[in-house]
């Protein structure tokens, strides 16, 4: 049975099923574990954490004098939604559009886009000059976009295909960085350079075979030192191309520096690291862990936030925590599950709570069914539901879900 209970009741030997709280920062890299360790004990109890939920079938119970202080949790099967800090959570923003007409203009942008960054990208691979006029044009249309309403072109781009990741991914994190610039408060030039460094920054894969980028197995030794090449590779094109942009090319050499120092190719460290790069990092990494790739199937993306947060040692925090604010504690295109024990996909954020956001509920957990599909407006009383955690769609066999949130005409 898994019951919440707060952190001062916890005793060794209680099983951990989850930590109810800070997600960001809670003090442990995992999350399910025997508590069987003094020290751990001793950190949890001086952590921010208020509560936790034990599973009594695999660890200690509280003892009986406690049996008024504990609440069930609703399903075995739920993952404890983020109890976020303020910190974490930002007003909701002002959208000058809906995500769903937004969707839409959208889409034009990323087809449009998509055949101008395979072009540069050719471009690239055949030794030619990279029209730096273009692909400015192009971050000027994300990033109105993103201004327009900040998470529809985001959560849209994630549908790319195996066969077109590159070129979208190069769009995905120029809209994320577009949008963390923005969060971070920095100026509007520097909103630009952050947004070309994030569609110039994987430039160096066109001087990467074909055959290696989408290889659908495991790649080799020699293929992985091969793609770790991309990032220098690609500090050279853009030299060779006249883009001297000092942001642009050091978000190509260190997106994929580590905070630890164990990243590549200079294994810079800390404060090494600049702020650009840093946010190079975060969203190179949530567009990679939450797209469909020819190797594997993408996480979702509330569950990929949670994921991410864990790595310690690979993001710098404050820029983790603001790119969580950008793109929201529940994406749209994320699948939750309600306390109601139903399945629903997140379609738009509230105008009141993050926490709280405007989702289609369609699959019950109770009945393993599908359900008439209606629209929840979270954040209001009359909705009498709430989130409980992430959830991934395809447990319950369903491969439809992005049906549910964009429009037939996407």
């Amino acid at each position: 049975m898994l019951k919440i209970i707060s952190t001062h009741q916890v005793v060794i030997g209680m099983y951990i099923h989850s930590l109810k709280g800070a997600w960001v920062d809670h003090p442990f890299w995992k999350t399910q574990f025997v508590l069987d360790d003094i020290q751990d004990l001793k950190k949890l109890q001086s952590s921010i954490i208020k509560q936790v939920v034990i599973d009594t079938a695999k660890g200690l119970d509280l003892p009986v004098t406690h049996v008024e202080n504990q609440v069930a949790v609703v399903s075995a099967e739920s993952h404890p939604a983020p109890d976020v800090e303020a910190e974490i959570v930002a007003p909701v923003k002002v959208k000058k559009s809906s995500t769903a007409q937004e969707l839409r203009e959208a889409s034009r942008i990323i087809k449009e886009s998509k055949r101008a960054v395979a072009s540069m990208f050719n471009d690239a691979r055949l030794g030619k000059v990279v029209n730096v006029d273009t692909a400015m044009s192009l971050v000027e249309d994300i990033a109105a976009s993103i201004d327009r309403n900040e998470g529809a072109l985001i959560s849209l781009v994630r549908l790319k295909t195996k066969d077109d990741y590159t070129y979208m991914h190069s769009i995905a994190v120029c809209a994320m960085m577009t949008a963390l610039a923005q969060e971070l408060g920095l100026g509007e030039t520097e909103i630009k350079q952050a947004g070309l460094a994030g569609l110039m920054h994987d430039i160096g894969k066109a001087a990467v075979p074909l055959d290696i980028l989408n290889k659908p197995g495991a790649l080799t030794d020699q293929e992985f030192s091969m793609i770790k090449l991309h990032p220098e590779k690609g500090h050279e094109l853009l030299l060779k191309a006249s883009i001297d942009d000092p942001v642009t090319l050091d978000v190509c050499l260190h997106h994929h520096e580590k905070i630890d120092g164990s990243g590549y190719p200079k294994r810079l460290k800390g404060d090494q690291i600049s702020l650009f790069a840093k946010m190079g990092a975060v969203c190179d990494v949530y567009d990679a862990v939450t797209s469909n790739r020819p190797y594997k199937v993408g996480w979702e993306p509330g569950m990929s936030l949670q994921r991410m947060a864990q790595w310690k040692n690979h993001f710098d925090q404050i820029v983790f925590k603001a790119f969580v604010r950008s793109v929201g504690i529940y994406p749209v295109g994320s699948v939750v599950l309600l306390k109601s024990g139903r399945l629903a996909v997140v379609i738009d954020q509230s105008t009141k709570s993050l926490l709280q956001p405007i989702v289609k509920v369609f699959f019950s957990t109770i009945s393993k069914a599908r359900i008439q599909v209606e629209v929840v407006d979270l954040s209001k009383p009359s909705a009498m539901d709430e989130i409980v955690g992430h959830e991934s769609a395809r447990t319950w066999g369903i491969h439809d879900v992005h049906e549910l949130w964009t429009p037939t005409d996407v």
